[in-house]
């Protein structure tokens, strides 16, 4: 299982877009790796550790708890972050 966390935070332009990104790449991916993905968002009003981590750069994506990206998510380099973390698991 991969794990995907969208770091986030309500009426946030970026984090709208980058939840749509992360839907859409999902999408396009083969059956057996989008099935794979485990999709968390968190936001950071809910967590003070992870408001005092990330408030300046969310939307934030972690892939397995590591970094992917921040504030613009690229969906070719998600796709292919995922597709790697598929293989990685497999």
């Amino acid at each position: 299982m991969t794990a995907l966390t969208l770091i986030s935070k309500p009426d946030c332009h970026l984090c709208d877009v980058a939840r749509e990104v992360v839907e859409q790449t999902l999408a396009t991916l083969p059956d057996e790796v989008a099935d794979a993905v485990e999709v968390t968002e968190l936001s950071i009003l809910d967590d003070e550790e992870l408001s005092a981590q990330w408030w300046e750069k969310i939307p934030v994506v972690l892939i397995d708890g590591r970094l992917h990206g921040h504030w613009r998510i690229a969906p070719d380099r998600l796709r292919n972050a995922l597709e790697s973390a598929s293989k990685e698991h497999a």
